[in-house]
């Protein structure tokens, strides 16, 4: 089993990632941090195969806890779970061995990609034969290019209707949704079922309406 210590300071979503890794195979989350000095005590205790690492911690970056790390000798590697697009701050992640990022938001698929091209990766042992051995050791690392989303329907919006349902634990309408965003309520809609569709969302219907019952979307909890 591949150990991870998943380090999130948002309980909400450190318990959405736990359940995420714990229904990928050959995963196992040893323990969850909140903050830096938590990961550093968790990593005192018990060692660890991979970091699921937040960059934004209430006491101090994420980078410069794993530098902290390499420096008192702590090989973990590390997925790093952020929304920080600075492509500076992914280049000194890859140099102190942040092997993967992840964007916030996200689905169960995307990070569960990750984690099996991590434990591909792992998995590669012994001497290589040559350069094209090396090679596909390290491609397994490399991401497929993303499935294309529904004709009509663009990254960016369904990045927004995600936030707008992550951010409505009781559930939103699709007119409540298309209202929030400035788009009519069957485009919201079209979003809202794709994320169903991808197993990200859930829909009920409220019955606590005269006439027909209007649905409602959900964010399925183990699907950041």
């Amino acid at each position: 089993m591949i150990r991870v210590l998943v380090v999130e300071d948002d309980p909400v979503a450190a318990a959405a990632h736990e359940m995420y890794v714990g229904r990928v195979p050959g995963f196992e989350v040893t323990a969850v941090a909140h903050s830096r000095a938590e990961a550093v005590r968790a990593l005192d205790r018990a060692p660890v195969d991979l970091l699921l690492l937040d960059l934004y911690l209430p006491d101090g970056h994420g980078l410069h806890l794993l530098r902290s790390l390499r420096a008192a000798g702590h090989g973990a590697d590390v997925i790093a779970v952020t929304s920080a697009r600075d492509l500076a701050v992914v280049r000194e992640g890859v140099s102190l061995g942040v092997v993967q990022y992840v964007l916030k938001p996200f689905t169960y698929p995307t990070l569960r990609d990750r984690l099996v091209r991590y434990a591909e990766f792992r998995a590669a042992a012994g001497e290589a034969s040559g350069q094209e051995e090396v090679d596909r050791a390290l491609g397994a690392l490399r991401v497929a290019e993303p499935a294309a989303l529904p004709k009509g329907l663009s990254g960016p919006t369904l990045e927004a209707v995600t936030r707008v349902l992550r951010a409505s634990p009781d559930g939103v309408t699709a007119a409540a949704a298309g209202e929030e965003l400035g788009m009519s309520r069957i485009t919201a809609r079209r979003y809202l079922e794709h994320l169903v569709t991808v197993g990200c969302a859930v829909r009920r219907p409220s019955y606590g309406q005269v006439g027909r019952p209007e649905l409602h979307y959900r964010w399925v909890a183990g699907s950041r």
